[in-house]
């Protein structure tokens, strides 16, 4: 058994390049399928679409009830009936009437007389909601950052009105389509008839992948590429096809359940499908993640231990990147930065907080990166003392040997760096390269200035 494990670890794990083309893609799909399993398997996916799953629950009326006031001014509210029913397709006949009392209970809602607390109260609701969502991400992501305050508002607003637009005025211009005489004469012909009648049935599943694509490469706290995006979407897309055809047989067939259950038959089979959504829409993030960043096929989202040598490293490096872009009259995104030294953002976080503790890094709320000051006025000795994990005089007990020799080497980095800055590093790099400039951001491979191969295996 042992035996059959290390060759299936030495196939999934082979060298880039081996073996033929089908043997490679082989290989890739296998290492996805293999991610994937890992991640669901340790839980914490599981574990977030079932809050997600609780946090629905809170916020779905509050929810429909904006997309609805916002459809409302259109007077199309009426036209997001049949996507929620889509959704709630598997279901069956109880999908039905879940739909009519969703509808009816969000009619009732008049925002007339919910007056100023109760308009508050919908707009947290709703806004925590999209908060607990992005967090999810994030965590697919290894982004531990979360929007600020103000870029919530605008950027959670901005999805929750202009989206039940966009998503009804694509319904609205797909049946218009089909209800051009032009289009009813192609479709008296064959095959072209049989054709329009699929694209039919597909679309609702191409508005489906669609909004998936949406979600990933706007809702994570970081960029997205589009091709990640809409690979995790198509992924999700796919997923939740298949298994909403499963589970409409798993309830027709559960007849049993209603039997046992009565009337909390419907609200069962709800939150089993609801929580069969979010973690296919995790899936599909994790996916587009994957596909974005495919060197963290082997590891997922375990933390990479930094010790002492590579936190100081690290910090010269984000310090030397931010200058090159200070120098070139430019900025330098943290994905940049991530994308560009190697290592999850989350193993970056703590040692970009502690220099920007220490003034000597700022980060905007757009996500760009500088120097706190002018690169001219960082010691050099400075950033490394920013990322020194202080420890209390007397907590450790070291002999007279042990502290003189380490009094030595302190004295000899303190030598080498004696009146040395950030911008003496960068004037360095740009005599060593004329074209002072770091490799490009969106080169996965690019391989840090500062920090080796051997450091990032920590």
């Amino acid at each position: 058994m042992e035996t059959v494990f290390q060759r299936m670890r030495e196939f999934l794990w082979a060298p880039p390049g081996t073996g033929e083309f089908l043997e490679r893609a082989a290989r890739r799909l296998a290492q996805f399928v293999y991610a994937i399993s890992r991640d669901v398997a340790d839980g914490q996916l599981t574990l977030r679409a079932m809050g997600l799953v609780y946090t629905t629950l809170l916020s779905l009326v509050p929810l429909m009830a904006f997309s609805f006031s916002v459809l409302k001014g259109f007077g199309v509210h009426r036209q997001i009936e049949p996507l929620l029913y889509n959704f709630l397709e598997p279901l069956g006949e109880k999908g039905e009437e879940i739909t009519r009392h969703i509808i009816g209970f969000v009619d009732n809602i008049n925002g007339g007389v919910l007056g100023g607390v109760g308009l508050a109260v919908l707009l947290y609701t709703v806004i925590s909601m999209v908060q607990k969502v992005e967090e999810s991400f994030n965590y697919v992501w290894q982004v531990d950052k979360s929007r600020s305050i103000g870029r919530r508002f605008s950027d959670y607003l901005s999805v929750i009105l202009i989206g039940p637009v966009v998503m009804v005025t694509a319904m609205g211009i797909t049946a218009s389509v089909s209800s051009f005489s032009l289009v009813q004469r192609v479709a008296a012909i064959e095959p072209f008839g049989t054709g329009l009648v699929l694209a039919g049935k597909l679309t609702p599943y191409v508005l489906v992948v669609l909004m998936f694509t949406f979600v990933y490469a706007f809702v994570p706290n970081t960029k997205v590429r589009l091709r990640a995006a809409l690979i995790g979407g198509l992924a999700a897309g796919v997923i939740w096809g298949f298994t909403g055809q499963i589970f409409a047989r798993f309830v027709v067939g559960s007849t049993r359940y209603a039997a046992i259950y009565s009337s909390f038959a419907i609200a069962i089979l709800a939150l089993i499908w609801l929580y069969a959504n979010w973690l296919i829409l995790l899936i599909g993030a994790q996916i587009s993640f994957y596909v974005q960043y495919p060197r963290y096929l082997r590891t997922g989202h375990e933390t990479v231990e930094l010790g002492s040598i590579q936190r100081e490293r690290l910090a010269l490096e984000i310090m030397y990147l931010a200058g090159q872009a200070h120098r070139s009259a430019g900025t330098i995104t943290a994905e940049e930065l991530i994308q560009h030294i190697g290592l999850p953002g989350r193993s970056i976080e703590p040692v970009a907080l502690a220099l920007e503790r220490a003034g000597l890094l700022v980060r905007t709320d757009e996500g760009h990166v500088m120097p706190g000051r002018d690169t001219d006025t960082i010691p050099l000795a400075d950033v490394l003392a920013a990322v020194r994990a202080p420890i209390e005089e007397g907590l450790l007990r070291a002999d007279p040997p042990v502290d003189a020799l380490l009094e030595k080497v302190r004295g000899t980095i303190e030598q080498e760096l004696d009146g040395r800055t950030v911008r003496d590093l960068t004037d360095q790099a740009a005599k060593d390269a004329p074209t002072g400039r770091p490799p490009s951001p969106g080169d996965d491979a690019a391989p840090a200035t500062l920090l080796t191969a051997r450091d990032r295996q920590g």
